[in-house]
């Protein structure tokens, strides 16, 4: 299947730059993930802090260029129509990359905010503000050229209108710590728990569409659903993050009843992708897509809804805040939710910009890095929630000091970096075939 539209063709270099920076976000993973193990591990030059930051950082930069990838990509199929302007989203697309990648540099050498998660300094705050500005105007622009709307272009401008309100508290910086806290989280969860999700569910109705062949009009039924649920529970579900930062005692219980059941979106995923594929009028034949999608339903489950259940409750919350159980849900929910939905569209939509859907490479290639991938992130949870355990028993019950915790740790320390080696592995994979298979002519069709 070949691309509809000739300005979907800008999407290409937002996937490739999402695929690059994936890389480098899994490297320095890797580094940390020893530092654990051996602290004096490329000291000076990348200490634990600064590698943990830049780990991090890429990985929000790189999601956002695939959610714009991934836009572009699949608006003018939505909207049947071209993109507004193909040139201002390149001039957006260097904008990024460069105030990007002056970021993580700056890193390096000790320019950083210092504020967790918020540590673009101020000018690069302001670029980004500009870029995703540019990017909604374009949204918008295309959205009113073009011949229809539909849930999914709806669903999928709300949620980053939403991002784009939502980093705004990011300049604000109370002194007083609590106030900071409290509007720190309108960023850092409403834009994971809340308006990516958004995102999320648009890019994965557009793909069960697109591979199942079911009709629009009951993939919107569903999309109405999951973005119900997840503007009931996450927006008000923010509360579980004030349990112990001196906000009133109301959020105790608030924060736990909503939280508990930001479940319910992530499972009407799973119950949507299967019962989409179950009933699929067409057999597709990138199969690989179909698994990464489904994968994106299930893994963003358990990450995000298993993971997250186990230690919301403030019963709970009290013992497990900030140990490695936290760690452990953040990394399966983060691969699960929105990882994998990227992926899932540029399995979809790469192959069709460069006409090669259907090779049997491509499809083993990316089938073992799925399996890779998937098998090694739940081993990577499973070890830290392990090591979480330990550390919850030894330092909030027990009472030892934290430092001594931690060789207590280690065997889990070391099965985390295995499987980060595996999990490596298992991208090199999929970045082999992303960047050289497919651009040979020498390829066996099935």
């Amino acid at each position: 299947m070949k691309y509809q539209f000739e300005s979907q063709r800008v999407s290409y270099p937002y996937f490739v730059a999402a695929m690059a920076l994936f890389a480098a976000q899994i490297l320095f993973g890797l580094v940390i993930g020893a530092q654990y193990l051996w602290p004096d591990l490329l000291f000076p030059a990348i200490p634990f802090n600064i590698g943990r930051m830049i780990h991090i950082n890429l990985l929000v930069v790189w999601l956002i260029f695939g959610f714009m990838g991934a836009a572009y990509y699949l608006l003018p199929e939505e909207v049947e129509g071209e993109i507004y302007s193909v040139k201002l989203a390149l001039v957006q697309f260097w904008m990024f990359l460069v105030g990007g990648a002056t970021a993580i540099v700056g890193y390096l050498f000790g320019w950083h905010d210092g504020r967790e998660f918020l540590e673009q300094p101020f000018l690069i705050k302001v670029a980004i503000v500009i870029v995703v500005l540019m990017f909604i105007f374009n949204m918008i622009m295309t959205m009113i050229k073009g011949r229809r709307r539909t849930s999914i272009s709806i669903v999928l401008l709300t949620g980053f209108l939403g991002l784009a309100v939502f980093y705004l508290f990011a300049f604000y910086k109370p002194s007083n710590m609590t106030v900071d806290k409290y509007y720190w989280w309108f960023v850092v969860h409403l834009w994971v728990e809340g308006v990516w999700e958004l995102i999320m569910a648009a890019l994965l109705s557009f793909l069960l569409i697109k591979l199942t062949g079911i009709d629009r009009e009951v993939a919107e039924k569903w999309l109405y659903v999951i973005v119900g649920l997840t503007f009931l529970t996450g927006i008000i579900g923010t509360g579980h993050h004030y349990y112990w930062i001196g906000t009133p005692a109301f959020w105790q219980t608030w924060g736990a009843w909503f939280s508990a059941i930001e479940v319910l979106p992530f499972a009407a995923m799973v119950a949507f992708s299967f019962k989409m594929v179950s009933k699929r009028a067409r057999q597709h034949p990138n199969r690989a897509a179909v698994l990464w999608t489904i994968g994106a339903a299930v893994l963003s489950f358990l990450g995000a809804g298993v993971w997250g259940f186990m230690h919301t409750l403030p019963q709970t919350n009290f013992y497990t805040h900030g140990t490695q159980i936290t760690a452990s849900h953040g990394h399966l929910a983060f691969y699960g939710a929105y990882a994998v939905i990227v992926l899932a569209m540029a399995s979809y939509a790469v192959p069709n910009l460069r006409k090669t859907t259907g090779i049997i490479t491509h499809q083993k290639q990316e089938i073992f890095a799925f399996w890779t991938m998937a098998v090694s992130m739940i081993f990577i949870a499973l070890s830290l929630t392990g090591a979480g355990i330990v550390q919850v028993y030894l330092q909030r019950v027990l009472g030892m000091p934290y430092m001594e915790t931690q060789s207590y740790m280690t065997v889990f320390y070391g099965i985390r970096l295995f499987f980060g080696v595996t999990f490596a592995i298992g991208l090199a994979v999929y970045l082999y075939d992303f960047f050289f298979n497919g651009s040979s002519k020498s390829q066996t069709h099935a």
